[in-house]
């Protein structure tokens, strides 16, 4: 799995990801600061990466498009400091990798974790 971290976490993620045998890049070090996340997705999905972010809007481009991919996984808690909440994405991110090689959103809280596969459907 690749992971592609989003401008609004810290670099100290992919220490934490390259750590474990994750291979996993922070956009600044690929991109322009301020890309829009329609370039960032584009990036992912060229170069078969997961997004990693704490933004919502990913999850809104996969569902106004019905994007197959990228796969993206959001963390939605007020402290996203890999010490924090870092050892909850590891194991999300062990337990649902063939999940994300597919295709799927990911959102993980303090509380839990939940799986959509893509691409997002309505409810109805």
């Amino acid at each position: 799995m690749k992971l592609l971290v989003d401008m609004n976490l810290s670099p100290r993620w992919v220490n934490l990801l390259t750590g474990i045998g994750v291979e996993a890049v922070h956009w600044s070090t690929v991109g322009a600061m301020n890309a829009p996340d329609s370039e960032i997705m584009a990036y992912a999905l060229a170069n078969e990466f997961v997004v990693l972010t704490h933004d919502l809007d990913f999850s809104a481009i996969l569902a106004a498009t019905h994007g197959e991919k990228p796969s993206v996984v959001q963390i939605r808690a007020d402290d996203v400091s890999p010490d924090v909440i870092g050892r909850q994405v590891l194991i999300a991110l062990r337990q649902m990798e063939t999940e994300l090689h597919e295709g799927a959103l990911v959102t993980i809280e303090p509380s839990r974790t939940r799986l959509r596969v893509l691409p997002l459907r309505t409810k109805g």
